[in-house]
């Protein structure tokens, strides 16, 4: 037996009340099929046809069923379908639409019914990494994992031909044009809420297809061009580590280590070397320090030794992009021994992979970029646990004493 009864009066879901009708099926999202609006053949369908044009199609369709019957035994196997409870059937009999049949087996006419299934199921796509250009000058990678579901059957096929192209455009150009009314700062530390607001945003464009989206995840890849602000400037911090306020996740983590880190370093009078976190005025000046990559590797090969290793226990492999466009590679090994350093890939897994240029490492080194700014700012990716990377740090005390 179907859901839905000839019996019954099929109306179209009003326009006024989208936003409560939403919230009632987003109460039972992905757990129940039976939520979907009922519709009627009359709310897509031209009302104006003639009484001819009824009588013909009434002795068609009374034809058609008089036929079925007859040669049952046979047009049973062919007018007979089974459909599962995530999936209805949108039929055309005549030209028309008819109500979305299913779940069960339901009766298909011969000659004259044309039918479409439609899969209820929530779905997912991604959009792939495409430049965006922020509102302050910047230039960044951003893609998106986007889950959506079809709510209306009979809209999904009638009001849009390709659905899912529709969709991936769509969410495309909502995203695009969303972002570019933000900051660099804004996206990488709202992530989250701008997903929710473009959820809002594409739905308004997809509601007349029949579909909703459920989800909206960014994927923030790297940033191209930096913005026209300072990005090494002062960040503003709440008074909570004192401050982290808006920080979350591994940026918090990174965070309150750098922070404390520089008040237990500036506390240490006998120590000329003075921390400067990321609320510090202008970095301090350091003498003798390496001013290209290959330098920096033979000034790192000469400060190993197994105090070193003993304090980091980690490896880590950095891969430099080059004035050039050219991309190196180099590692630093301080989990056994009295460490090492070269250039290439490490043998086995390395436990912390960063990415960078080569200016910003040595920048790094020499104490002009700070870590932290460096990573919120994306001049710094890390792939791995965080407070591994922190380790690091030990290895930059011994460039600035």
């Amino acid at each position: 037996m179907t859901m839905f009864s000839k019996t019954k009066n099929y109306q179209l879901l009003p326009q006024k009340d989208w936003t409560s009708d939403i919230d009632r099926f987003s109460s039972n999202r992905g757990h129940s099929f039976d939520y979907i609006p009922n519709v009627s053949e009359n709310d897509f369908t031209d009302n104006s046809q003639g009484w001819l044009s009824r009588i013909c199609n009434l002795v068609v369709i009374f034809l058609v069923y008089i036929f079925t019957l007859v040669t049952f035994p046979v047009t049973g196997w062919f007018v007979l379908k089974t459909v599962p409870n995530y999936q209805r059937i949108v039929v055309f009999r005549l030209g028309r639409v008819c109500p979305p049949k299913g779940p069960g087996v339901i009766l298909v006419l011969p000659l004259i019914d044309q039918w479409q299934k439609v899969d209820l199921r929530t779905r997912a796509f991604n959009i792939p990494p495409c430049q965006v250009a922020t509102r302050d000058g910047g230039l960044l990678s951003v893609g998106a994992d986007i889950q959506f579901r079809i709510w209306n059957p009979v809209m999904s096929v009638i009001f849009v031909q390709d659905l899912n192209t529709s969709t991936r455009m769509t969410a495309q150009n909502a995203m695009t044009h969303s972002l570019t009314k933000k900051t660099v700062r804004e996206i990488q530390t709202e992530r989250v809420k701008l997903g929710e607001y473009l959820v809002m945003d594409i739905n308004d464009m997809t509601r007349p297809w029949g579909l909703e989206v459920d989800r909206v995840e960014l994927t923030i890849g790297s940033i191209l061009k930096t913005s026209e602000a300072d990005v090494s400037g002062p960040v503003i911090m709440p008074p909570s580590v004192p401050g982290l306020d808006g920080l979350t996740g591994p940026i918090h983590h990174l965070a309150s280590y750098f922070l404390n880190n520089g008040k237990l370093l500036q506390s240490q009078q006998d120590d000329s070397i003075t921390f400067i976190d990321e609320v510090s005025s202008a970095p301090q000046a350091v003498v003798n320090t390496p001013g290209s990559v290959e330098e920096l590797l033979k000034a790192i090969k000469v400060q190993l030794s197994e105090t070193l290793v003993s304090q980091v226990r980690a490896c880590f492999q950095f891969h430099i992009s080059l004035e050039d466009g050219q991309c190196q590679s180099y590692y630093v090994d301080l989990s056994q021994g009295s460490g090492t350093a070269g250039s290439g890939s490490l043998s086995r897994e390395p436990d912390v992979t960063l990415s960078m240029t080569d200016g910003d490492l040595v920048a790094m080194f020499q104490g002009r970029l700070q870590p932290f700014a460096a990573y919120t700012s994306g001049q710094l990716q890390i792939q791995g646990d965080v407070k591994t990377a922190m380790k690091l740090e030990e290895l930059l005390k011994l460039f600035r004493k």
